[in-house]
């Protein structure tokens, strides 16, 4: 059976994954990837559901944001079940304000 590979990262998959959506549920995406729990936070803490929706609803616009590009470039090296907290993004920080 060949490896699965997390689009993002381009890492063999651990044995924890999550399904992310290109087009966020709230704007009735349905098509999903399969993502390392890490990779799928780290979408969701830098960009907003209105800027996935409007500019990174493929993998190559994800992996093009300079943010996830260098995460991508950090997490290369990592065992396929590493984790680590993923910080809050500032946008998220300044809904919570509201």
């Amino acid at each position: 059976m060949a490896a699965r590979i997390c689009p993002l990262c381009a890492r063999s998959l651990g044995a924890r994954v999550e399904e992310h959506h290109l087009v966020p549920r709230t704007y009735k995406g349905r098509e999903t990837v399969v993502l390392h729990p890490i990779c799928h936070r780290k979408i969701h803490t830098v960009l907003t559901e209105r800027e996935l929706k409007d500019d990174f609803h493929t993998i190559a616009a994800l992996r093009a944001q300079p943010d996830i590009a260098t995460f991508v470039r950090w997490i290369a090296a990592k065992h396929p079940d590493f984790h680590e907290s993923t910080a809050t993004s500032r946008a998220l920080k300044d809904r919570r304000r509201r």
